[in-house]
């Protein structure tokens, strides 16, 4: 009968952990999400300024904003979903590192 009261505690404390990291993850996610929501605001904020007293004289600058926020917002997904899959939970840490690829992929194409 020890024994199984000992396996019980493990599990608990299994649990415990794997919820804490999965609330560790979402806020990570949540928080790269809010940064480039941040960032492609202020950028389209900077474009609504810019475009009323200039006139069109030559090629506008590069704007890296989406290749920038896209790429920490899929860096931390990827870090999220290597850190998952580490501590053996592997259906939502392969889930994470495909939306990490979805969104690496949608970086590269907003390359300027």
């Amino acid at each position: 009968m020890p024994e199984r009261a000992g396996k019980r505690s493990s599990a608990r404390e299994g649990a415990v952990t794997t919820g804490c990291v999965l609330l560790l993850v979402l806020v990570a996610d949540v928080a790269a999400a809010l940064l480039v929501a941040i960032l492609l605001a202020a950028r389209g904020l900077g474009r609504m300024d810019a475009g009323s007293g200039r006139t069109a004289t030559g090629v506008p600058p590069v704007d890296w904003t989406p290749v920038v926020g896209f790429g920490d917002l899929a860096l931390t997904v990827g870090v999220t979903a290597l850190v998952l899959l580490r501590l053996g939970d592997r259906v939502v840490g392969a889930v994470q590192l495909t939306l990490c690829g979805l969104l690496a992929l949608h970086a590269l194409g907003s390359w300027p």
